[in-house]
């Protein structure tokens, strides 16, 4: 074998090292260039149209909900973060703490806090069935996220978009009216 044929080899087989490696690490890189920022605190779900007929009732109040999720493994203070509405209907808590990997629901009605339900203690609706805003600030008033329902922002029919970005999930108008 000369040496020039197993240079031209060698190249070969550097051509083909390299030609592997850059199919796998494309995917991975696109897929980072394509990954959303996500906050460790972040609402992760909206019950804005209680189940059943808006009667007022307690039971109703507290069908309606925000879910507040820390995907981190530490725990985070809550203590001042508030929940507001598009009308300044805000909630704040109070000597809250997260725990990590945790979900915490906020209810609207009345009831007694645990670790995973929280309650509003009020008689009437918050959220708005046909559009509103959820949006999460923390002790220092800083927005962290926010959820928004009912808007046909991009004329596909989607109606709920969360930080305004694409992520979007299905909701239910069932009566449509506004509380």
């Amino acid at each position: 074998m000369s040496v020039s044929s197993s240079v031209r080899r060698l190249t070969a087989l550097a051509g083909v090292a390299a030609a592997v490696v850059g199919a796998v690490a494309l995917p991975a890189s696109a897929a980072d260039h394509h990954r959303q920022y996500r906050p460790v605190v972040y609402i992760s779900d909206v019950q804005y149209d209680s189940p059943g007929r808006d009667d007022r009732s307690n039971r109703s109040l507290k069908a309606e909900w925000v879910e507040i999720t820390n995907d981190s493994r530490r725990a985070v203070n809550l203590d001042g973060w508030t929940l507001s509405d598009e009308d300044g209907h805000t909630y704040t808590f109070d000597h809250y703490r997260l725990s990590g990997r945790a979900t915490v629901r906020v209810h609207t009605g009345i009831g007694r806090d645990s670790r995973r339900d929280v309650y509003q203690d009020r008689r009437a609706y918050v959220w708005d069935n046909r559009s509103d805003t959820a949006t999460l600030r923390n002790d220092r008033d800083r927005f962290v996220d926010e959820v928004a329902w009912g808007y046909d922002r991009d004329h596909r029919g989607d109606d709920r978009h969360h930080r305004g970005d694409d992520w979007r999930r299905g909701g239910d108008h069932r009566d449509g009216h506004r509380h």
